[in-house]
């Protein structure tokens, strides 16, 4: 077994033939829940790893964990500027640092909480991928990470994570839990798990025992933009929003989602729900602008699998 850990990239190698993981946190420097997953999981991997070789980043992002931003200190979104620029500036050096760790594995993992923005229903989610053989390897890590929603959405977005790893043809998925300010150990907890999910899926370790399912909901959306969370629910008024709602709540047409207060015009806004389904994601972040995301609502009544606008 082999063990390098030079801080933000530890490699475990088994010794032993077998598929390479990729495993990431700290895209955003604000998502602490899925920093701390990764650490736990370069103790626990160490041990466990009996084929292949796993890849734990902890941090993507220096700069973004440092200013305790979604953006680095040059101001752009890693998660926008994939792949990067070796000679950029330090969110592009670490993107196109990372770009080339996910063009070099087998499979990836890239964890994710709402930040201090949002609050996100658990979710093991995909890109809609044109490769049949690479589509159905990452429904099967979804399904295998054991969260209660699936969610693929369209393929198209470019400079993210996951769209490098579909150029490689590399099954991606990513993970989205929680948000806030304050972190939950409990979500941290069920992401290492998760990961550990996905590599005893692949042979790659054994776990003792099967965990019952937890997947409610399965979503497959192949509406152009349909995964692009800042861009849904926006905000008709800048205030202080008040949420009626709660993430995962079973949501209907014309039911009040929140209150956009104004203190200095005394305005208050009421914001209706348009659309039946569950509270996907809800606005943690007390003050909003006109046109900011308050939320999204994913339109499903009932469990099991949904195809929306698929060919």
């Amino acid at each position: 077994m082999e063990n390098k850990d030079h801080k933000q990239i530890i490699f475990i190698d088994s010794g032993l033939p077998g598929p390479g993981v990729l495993i990431s946190a700290g895209v955003h420097g604000d998502e602490y829940e899925p920093m701390l997953a990764v650490m736990e999981l370069a103790t626990e991997v160490s041990s466990l790893l009996r084929a292949g070789s796993v890849t734990l980043i902890p941090v993507v992002n220096a700069t973004a964990y440092q200013t305790n931003s979604r953006y680095g200190e040059d101001g752009l979104d890693l998660a926008r500027i994939c792949p990067g620029r070796a000679d950029g500036s330090s969110s592009e050096t670490a993107a196109a640092m990372i770009s080339s760790h996910i063009q070099q594995a087998d499979y990836y993992i890239d964890l994710h909480t709402g930040g201090k923005l949002f609050n996100i229903y658990p979710l093991a989610g995909y890109m809609l991928h044109p490769v049949a053989a690479v589509l159905e390897e990452q429904r099967n890590m979804a399904r295998a990470f054991n969260l209660p929603l699936i969610w693929g959405t369209e393929g198209s977005p470019d400079g993210r994570t996951l769209s490098i790893a579909r150029d490689a043809n590399v099954p991606a998925i990513y993970i989205e839990y929680g948000g806030g300010n304050s972190v939950k150990e409990e979500i941290a907890a069920l992401l290492k798990e998760g990961c550990l999910n996905v590599l005893n899926s692949l042979s790659m370790i054994k776990l003792e025992g099967e965990n019952s399912s937890c997947l409610k909901y399965w979503v497959e959306d192949y509406t152009p933009g349909g995964g692009y969370l800042q861009g849904k629910f926006p905000s008709p008024a800048s205030g202080i929003f008040i949420a009626a709602t709660v993430v995962g709540a079973n949501v209907n047409k014309g039911q009040l989602w929140g209150n956009v207060v104004n203190p200095v015009t005394h305005q208050r806004t009421e914001i209706i729900v348009a659309e039946a389904g569950i509270a996907l994601f809800v606005r943690d972040a007390a003050y909003v602008k006109e046109g900011e995301a308050l939320g999204g609502i994913l339109p499903v009544s009932a469990s099991g699998k949904l195809i929306i606008n698929g060919k």
